[in-house]
Parts: structure tokens; sequence; C-alpha cells
């Protein structure tokens, strides 16, 4: 399937611009017995080849590349739903994306950016989930408690503050959202929607 949809392509590109396999083949320097096999779909082109088709046809690598992805809305939402690995371990909600991402990078449409947008997300929220319960909210409290002790007429107030029961309320609710997140995306995948991650750091940058 996918060798025919670059065949396809090339033989479009070819007639768009009115040049005959013989051209085609001078061009790119490959033999005419190649461009017909790939334009009847019997080959798939290696990056070198794909490199020189795309240089003779006058158009980028990845405008030529992308025809040769298909859609597969359910292996999308799949690579989406691998990030609750999380939930067995945070680090495992990066790898399994990140894994099934490369074994059909370039081989299924938009992968990129879902794969990008859920790793994105996931180690963001793994920064997160280390940081925000060790550092962060002790820290706020510790400039708040000062504050209501000021307000309480200069009566010291102990909040009794627990600090590993605090850190265990706020991991269960990251846990929740990281779950949430990641079944309402699962539902824009389906429904061809952008997918809204929050926060999210762009570790790996979307390429337009």
């Amino acid at each position: 399937m996918q060798e025919q949809n670059l065949g396809n392509r090339v033989k479009k590109l070819r007639n768009i611009q009115r040049i005959s396999q013989e051209f085609l083949a001078e061009e790119s320097g490959l033999s005419i017995r190649t461009i017909q096999r790939i334009e009847k779909g019997e080959t798939a082109p290696n990056g070198d080849t794909c490199q020189k088709l795309a240089v003779a046809l006058k158009v980028s690598p990845n405008e030529l590349l992308e025809w040769t992805a298909v859609e597969d809305i359910d292996f999308l939402k799949k690579l989406n739903l691998s990030a609750l690995t999380f939930i067995f371990f945070p680090i495992l909600g990066i790898l399994v994306p990140t894994l099934m991402w490369v074994s059909k990078k370039d081989k299924i449409k938009d992968i990129d950016r879902i794969a990008k947008e859920v790793i994105n997300f996931e180690i963001t929220w793994v920064i997160l989930f280390f940081l925000i319960p060790l550092f962060i909210k002790p820290l706020l409290f510790s400039l708040i408690e000062p504050i209501l002790n000021i307000i309480n007429d200069g009566s010291y107030v102990n909040f009794g503050y627990d600090h590993w029961t605090d850190a265990k309320i706020i991991w269960i609710l990251m846990y929740l959202a990281n779950i949430t997140f990641i079944m309402l995306n699962t539902f824009r995948i389906q429904d061809g929607k952008k997918l809204k991650y929050f926060p999210s750091i762009k570790f790996l940058k979307m390429v337009s």
C-alpha cells in the first residue's frame, strides 16, 4: 500500500510536469526500469532514491514522502493511549509512545504531530510529578504560613503540615489529570481534532 501511494504520487507529479519516464530517469540518475517499478508500486525506494526523485520532480522530500503515509486512526489512538503506561511507572508514559512512534515514523499520517504532543506532555508531567510535591508546594506553604500568622494578629498558627500526606494528594490529582487528558484526546483523535495537552513544554519541536 505504501509503495503504491508513492508510485501514484511520482506518476502524478511526472504527468503534471509533462515529462516522460525516460526524462525523469535521466534527471534523477535512476534507470528507466526503476522508475517503472516505483510507479507500479512494485518496489519501495530507499531514502537516497526518494531524494533523487524529489530533486528531479522539483518538490521537497517531505512533500513526496508524505504521500506514502496512510491514514491509521486506530494506531494513532493506540499510540495516545499507550501513554497510560505511566500508571505503572511514570517514565513508561514517555518510552512506550516513543517506541510506537519510531516503529511507524513516516508511514502513518499525522503520527509525528500526535506523538510529539503526547511525548511533550508526558515529559512535562514527569518533571512536575517530581518537582511540585517535593519542592514547589512546601516552598509556597512556607511563604503563605507567615502571612496568615500576621493576619491572625501575630498569633502563631500551627497548620499541622504533613509534607508526605500533602505530596500524596498532589500525586493522586496529577495521575487523575493525566488519565483525563489522555482519554479526552483519544476522542479528539477519533474526531480529527487538534490535541489539547496542558501544560506541555515543547521539548520536541513541531515542524509545519
